[in-house]
C-alpha cells in the first residue's frame, strides 16, 4: 500500500510516495517563480503552480491507493467558474498590499468581529482582504462576479476545481481566510460583507479528509486536502493537547494541538483548525508565526554575507547577541504576538569591527529568539509540552538547532524523516479510506543549554526599537 502526497509549498511542488511504514521518497519536484511587481507584493503564476502539480502527479504514476494534497494556506486568487481560467495572479501569504485596508478596518473597530467569529487578527497574511482586493482591482473578476461566474478562493480550491471538477476547500484552509466562523465551520455572512467578498463566490467547505472525487489525469481518488503546516503537525505525530511543532521553512510556524474546543483569540497567537475527518468534529490548534525564517537566511546569502551553507553551521565567536549585535527578522513584518506589518528587518549594535559572519549569525539568532517569543505567547493559552518537534530545511544546521533549544528552554526533537509535511498529508489520505500509516519514531534529541536571561531581554529591546522606528 502506497499513498501519493503532493506537497505544494511557497517555493516548490513535490510528489512524495509514502509507504505504510512511513518511509517517504520524493518522486518529482518542480520549483516555481516568485514575482515581486511592487514593494511588499508577492505573487505566483496560478497556471504555473497548477502545471507543476499536474506534472508531479503524472511523473508519479498510478501505483497508489489514494492521493492527498497540502497547500500554502493563505495564498489566494480568482478564476472563471466555467472555464477554470485564472483571472488574477496568486497573491501569496507574504504579500502586504492590503495593509492599508486592514488598518482602515481596524480603525472602525472591525477587529472585534474578526477575532470573535474567525479568531484572527486583521492582517494581510490572511486571505480575506486579498480576495476583496482582487474583486476591486481585477476588472475581469468583477465582471464574472456580476454574471455569477466568479470563483474566489485559496490555491487548494483552484487545484481541486481544475483537477477533480469540484469547487471545494477544506476546513483547515478555510479557517485561515478570516471568512469562516470558527465555531460553525461555515462561511460567515458578516465577515464576507466586511471584506467585500460575495459568499456565493466561495467554495464549499469540506473536512480535511474524505472522498473528494478523482484526479482527472489517472483517476486516483483524492482523499485529503489540508494546509501544509497542519500536515506537518500530523506528520510529527502531534495528537495530544500541548503537543507542538515548529517548521523552519520560508517562515517559521509554530502549531500546537488544542483539542476539541477552540482556544481563546485576541492575545497574539491565533486559533485555527488542525484537521477534521468526515462526520467527526474538528480538532483545533493554536498557531503563531515568524514570516521570514529561511527567507531571511536566503536574503542574507543574496547580500553576499556568506556563500556556502557550511559556513554558518558553526561560529568561532560567541553569540552575536552576547556582543550586543541583534537582528530583528521582520522582513515581512512582525507577526505573532505583535501583528505589526510596519516593522521591518533591522540590525542593531553594529560597530566598525562587525563582519559579515556577525551579521548572518545575528540573523539566525533573531529567528530563534522570535520563535521562542511566539512559543511563550502560546503557552499562556495552551500549555506547551517540554519537548517540541522541529522540522524544515533550517534544521540541517546543528548550531541553529542548539540555539533554538537554548532559547526555548525545552528539549528539541528533530525527526530523521525529511518529508514530514508529505507524511502528514499521506496519513490523513490513508485514514479516509480505512488504511493506516505508522511512521517509525526516529529522532535526534537536543537538550537545552543555559542561556543568560539578559540575551532575551536585549533582543526584546531590539524589537521595541524596530517597532518604534517604524511607527508613523
Amino acid at each position: 500500500m502506497r499513498i501519493l502526497a503532493i506537497d505544494q509549498g511557497t517555493t516548490s511542488t513535490r510528489a512524495v510516495a509514502v509507504e505504510e511504514s512511513g518511509a517517504a521518497q520524493v518522486l518529482s519536484a518542480r520549483d516555481h517563480r516568485q514575482s515581486y511587481p511592487h514593494p511588499g507584493w508577492v505573487e505566483h503564476d496560478p497556471e504555473e503552480l497548477l502545471r507543476n502539480v499536474a506534472e508531479c502527479i503524472s511523473a508519479a504514476g498510478n501505483d497508489f491507493a489514494v492521493v492527498g494534497i497540502d497547500n500554502q494556506g493563505e495564498s489566494c486568487l480568482a478564476w472563471n467558474r466555467q472555464t477554470g481560467e485564472a483571472v488574477s495572479p496568486v497573491i501569496v501569504w507574504q504579500d502586504e498590499r492590503t495593509e492599508g485596508d486592514n488598518d482602515r478596518l481596524r480603525a472602525t473597530g472591525a477587529e472585534a468581529l474578526t477575532l470573535e467569529r474567525a479568531g484572527l487578527h486583521l492582517d494581510p497574511y490572511f486571505s480575506a482582504s486579498k480576495l476583496g482586493w482582487i474583486l476591486r482591482n481585477a476588472p475581469e473578476a468583477a465582471r464574472l462576479a456580476a454574471s455569477g461566474q466568479l470563483c474566489l478562493g485559496t490555491t487548494d480550491a483552484f487545484f481541486r476545481h481544475r483537477l477533480t471538477g469540484r469547487f471545494e476547500t477544506d476546513v483547515a484552509t478555510a479557517s485561515r481566510t478570516s471568512l469562516m466562523n470558527l465555531a460553525t465551520c461555515a462561511w460567515d455572512a458578516d465577515l464576507c460583507a466586511l471584506f467585500g467578498v460575495p459568499m456565493e463566490c466561495l467554495p464549499t467547505i469540506t473536512p480535511t479528509c474524505g472522498e473528494f472525487g478523482a484526479i482527472a489525469q489517472g483517476g486516483l481518488p483524492l482523499t485529503a486536502s489540508i494546509v501544509d503546516q497542519q500536515a506537518a503537525l500530523r506528520g510529527q505525530g502531534c495528537s495530544r493537547r500541548g503537543d507542538a511543532k515548529i517548521t523552519f521553512g520560508t517562515g517559521a510556524f509554530v502549531l500546537a494541538v488544542a483539542g476539541p474546543e477552540a482556544p481563546a483569540a485576541g492575545g497574539g497567537p491565533v486559533p485555527t483548525i488542525a484537521w477534521s475527518k468526515d462526520g467527526a468534529p474538528p480538532v483545533y490548534a493554536l498557531e503563531g508565526g515568524v514570516h521570514a525564517a529561511a527567507a531571511a537566511v536566503n536574503w542574507a546569502r543574496g547580500l553576499g554575507l556568506f556563500s556556502a551553507w557550511s559556513e554558518i553551521d558553526d561560529f568561532a565567536r560567541p553569540p552575536a547577541i552576547s556582543r550586543g549585535i541583534a537582528f530583528v527578522p521582520a522582513l515581512a513584518g512582525l507577526a505573532c504576538p505583535h501583528w505589526d506589518r510596519r516593522c521591518k528587518g533591522t540590525w542593531m549594535g553594529m560597530g566598525l569591527d562587525a563582519e559579515p559572519t556577525d551579521m548572518v549569525q545575528a540573523v539566525l539568532e533573531g529567528i530563534a529568539f522570535r520563535t521562542a517569543e511566539v512559543v511563550r505567547s502560546m503557552d499562556a493559552f495552551v500549555p506547551i509540552g517540554q519537548r517540541i518537534s522541529i522540522d524544515g530545511g533550517m534544521t540541517r544546521n546543528p548550531w541553529f538547532c542548539q540555539f533554538v533549544a537554548d532559547c526555548l528552554g525545552r528539549e528539541v526533537r528533530i525527526s530523521r524523516q525529511a518529508e514530514l509535511t508529505a507524511v502528514g498529508t499521506a496519513i490523513l489520505a490513508a485514514e479516509a479510506v480505512g488504511l493506516r500509516i505508522e511512521p517509525k519514531a526516529e529522532f535526534t534529541l537536543i537538550e537545552p543549554g543555559e542561556q543568560p536571561e539578559e540575551w532575551a531581554a536585549t533582543f526584546q529591546r531590539a524589537v521595541s526599537c524596530a517597532r518604534s522606528f517604524a511607527s508613523p
